[in-house]
């Protein structure tokens, strides 16, 4: 067998997993690395920071289901993909971490910059190692590979020494294995279709794990089939058509809106693809309603979160098989998830006009939907608009409202609309961020300029941490610590090489949105927000209006 260099043996592999694209802040322990990159067919992304590097490889990872890998040096530049891993593992997105280290063997630096980097990994991803040989490097890199890839998909990560890279070995890449899900039992079928016919109120939950493209056709023709009313979970939204008439709404809020009385008056819920690292999207009560877990994996059982009945095994495949059982049943009423429908329209219809200035958000919600064409990607940061997003925008497709409602990290709005250009490169992309973290991230705007990428950027502006504000004035405390300064974004813009705008009424978002969607390069808006009345309308008006709304059917 022809020996070759390790650097180029590690590459090789790479290829043969299929990777296209390396997000990276090499250092000198990558040389070898790099230069065999160099010479190959996968494209270095170098970004200026290794945190925005794991969230692009994270994003592409959740878009493609194939791995994102992304590069960085040993010390602090490993250390800096630790929130991206956590990003990517409790999110269930397949992502591969390559980091560097200095020679095993032989070294003459002591401890400079060396960390334990993999028992530092090991509690935010399910798979890390040192490759200590040249030889080894196929079988831990398909091994990493296919962790990365399993049902629920995470992170792993692969320490590579300086001298590792430098050897000469006899090895070749292994071929990737196939792997077919397992398809759940028919007895649990048959269980789950006796509940679900025997209920009188059924409801169908939607969460992050049916968000794949044969689940979600699996799904609308189960709601088209049967009319079973439908919510969605923060991370389950566009599974199914939120403009369709069966569904009644999305949990953003843990408790107290219209969907939560919905979901108080269901007597079955089939729950499809949710995990407990999600927020909860209601609380379960013993005794109370039969809740159906249908995922990929067993149920991890949660105070609130005891499902009587699992349907385990692969999710599209489960679907399709509780619709060729099931038989519409003349007892299901489901006016009371209608009704609470109706009741959300209203809300939405009666509240999202509002032209004061700064912004309120229900009017930026309502601007950005207007705008945006059914495929069109948004990525959430996280701050408090999170919440009326998910509440308020109808999502039409899946995969099309990019948040985080596992780690919930500030400073991944703009890196994951990046890693979401490279996968779709001709649809419209709109980055939503808090003022707080925009600035965490925001040094990749030079990045985006330098790739030539088309993308929008709406920076919802307070000048203070908002949602963390808006938690201390509900707690009774005093404003305390939680604003700050911000640069002149449309000079900041500019000096990346990018193009700032910025809102100065109400009425000028929606023509700017539709404008800077329609023309190339990276464009930042600095859109002024008022989250004055936030605690009020989460907290008073809408739970208020909620509890006052009627489920009974008018049977006269």
């Amino acid at each position: 067998m022809e020996q070759v260099n390790a650097a180029r043996l590690l590459v090789q592999c790479l290829e043969s997993e299929g990777v296209e694209y390396i997000f990276a802040v090499p250092g000198e322990e990558n040389l070898d690395l790099l230069e065999a990159l160099r010479e190959s067919g996968i494209r270095l992304i170098a970004v200026r920071h290794e945190q925005p590097a794991g969230f692009m490889a994270a994003c592409f990872g959740r878009l493609t289901g194939k791995p994102g890998v992304c590069l960085s040096t040993l010390g602090p530049g490993a250390t800096n993909l630790v929130t991206a891993a956590a990003y990517a593992e409790l999110g269930a997105m397949p992502m591969v971490m390559i980091t560097g280290q200095k020679p095993i063997k032989t070294s003459k630096q002591g401890h400079f910059q060396i960390v334990n980097l993999v028992d530092l990994m090991r509690p935010v991803t399910r798979y890390t190692r040192q490759v200590v040989s040249g030889a080894a490097i196929p079988a831990r890199v398909r091994e990493a590979f296919r962790q990365a890839e399993e049902e629920r998909p995470g992170a792993t990560h692969l320490e590579v020494p300086e001298d590792i890279l430098r050897e000469t070995v006899e090895a070749r890449p292994m071929t990737p294995s196939r792997a077919r899900r397992p398809v759940a039992e028919h007895k649990a079928i048959a269980q789950a279709v006796q509940a679900i016919e025997q209920a009188s109120r059924p409801l169908l939950m939607i969460g992050a794990g049916a968000n794949r493209k044969v689940t979600a056709r699996m799904l609308r023709r189960f709601v088209d089939r049967f009319g079973i009313p439908f919510f969605t979970t923060q991370m389950g939204k566009g599974v199914v058509d939120e403009s369709h008439g069966c569904w009644v709404g999305n949990a953003a809020l843990s408790d107290g809106d219209f969907v939560h009385r919905a979901i108080d008056a269901a007597d079955c819920i089939i729950n499809v693809g949710h995990d407990v690292v999600e927020k909860p999207p209601f609380f379960m009560h013993e005794g109370k309603r039969t809740v159906i877990h249908v995922n990929f994996s067993s149920a991890e059982v949660d105070a609130v979160y005891f499902p009587q009945l699992e349907v385990v095994g692969d999710i599209a495949n489960a679907i399709w098989q509780l619709s060729e059982k099931i038989t519409p049943q003349p007892h299901w009423d489901f006016h009371f998830a209608h009704a609470a429908r109706a009741a959300l329209d209203a809300d939405l219809a009666e509240h999202e006009t509002k032209d004061s200035f700064p912004v309120h958000p229900r009017r930026v919600v309502r601007d950005v939907r207007e705008v945006m064409p059914d495929d069109g990607i948004l990525t959430l940061d996280n701050g408090l608009y999170k919440v009326w997003f998910a509440r308020n925008y109808k999502a039409r497709q899946p995969n099309t409202v990019l948040l985080d409602n596992a780690l919930a990290t500030m400073g991944a709005g703009l890196p994951v609309a990046m890693g979401a250009r490279m996968v779709h490169p001709n649809r419209k992309i709109l980055a939503i961020c808090g003022d707080g973290g925009f600035m965490m991230n925001s040094q990749e705007l030079e990045t985006a300029v330098r790739l030539g990428m088309d993308l929008v950027v709406l920076i919802l502006r307070d000048d203070a941490y908002g949602m963390i504000r808006w938690k201390q004035e509900d707690m009774g405390l005093p404003d305390f610590g939680l604003t700050f300064g911000n640069p002149d974004f449309v000079r900041y813009a500019e000096a990346y090489g990018a193009i700032g705008h910025r809102v100065e009424a109400t009425e000028q978002l929606a023509p700017l949105l539709a404008d800077c969607l329609s023309r190339p390069g990276v464009h930042l808006i600095d859109c002024p927000i008022d989250y004055a009345d936030s605690k009020t309308e989460f907290f008073d008006r809408i739970p208020a209006a909620s509890r006052a709304l009627d489920l009974t059917r008018d049977r006269s």
